[in-house]
């Protein structure tokens, strides 16, 4: 498997947060397919979300999804830097989801795929943002995105993009105050 440096903490009010210890991506448009070759790895794999008991599974048209989606492409700035590090913690962000709703599917493209269709999932993860002066983490900063998951006609639920991205505006975590 890839090499990731990603471990989870929990809030004050015990929810988990993902943090993602590295910046690997700058979330420039030229990275994305570097974001998306990165993300076929976890092809084939499957992971548990733990609140709900639910196997989600990595197919091949989540690294293209997640990578090229009209709602990606309309991200800028820190917030497309965010989603492009987020790949690096795909299985906790799976693992860790919460808030299961499900909607009926409403477009004809997806009639086949999300048969059954789409499950949203709350997710939050932090990435490092580094002092100027030291190079080192100052702070993280939090985001919490939509984690959507189509249920197919095999009764399978498939990944299928995080949508949603915001920044929290709450007081983010320091460095020195990580706790596992």
């Amino acid at each position: 498997m890839m090499d990731r440096n990603v471990t989870v903490i929990n809030d004050l009010d015990g929810s988990k947060i993902v943090l993602i210890n590295d910046i690997r991506f700058k979330g420039k448009r030229e990275e994305w397919k570097a974001v998306e070759k990165f993300l076929k790895e976890y092809i084939g794999e499957f992971f548990v979300i733990e609140e709900s008991s639910d196997k989600v599974y990595i197919s091949s048209d989540f690294p293209d999804e997640f990578a090229n989606s009209e709602s990606r492409i309309r991200l800028k700035g820190a917030t497309a830097k965010a989603k492009a590090n987020a790949s690096q913690a795909v299985p906790e962000l799976v693992r860790f989801a919460t808030g299961k709703r499900h909607s009926e599917n409403r477009k004809k493209k997806h009639d086949m795929d999300a048969k059954y269709g789409w499950y949203r999932y709350d997710v939050r993860f932090a990435i490092p943002v580094y002092s100027d002066q030291t190079g080192m983490i100052a702070r993280y900063n939090i985001y919490k995105a939509v984690m959507l998951v189509r249920h197919a006609e095999d009764d399978h639920k498939y990944l299928y993009d995080f949508v949603e991205l915001k920044k929290e505006t709450s007081s983010p975590p320091r460095s020195e105050d990580r706790t596992v």
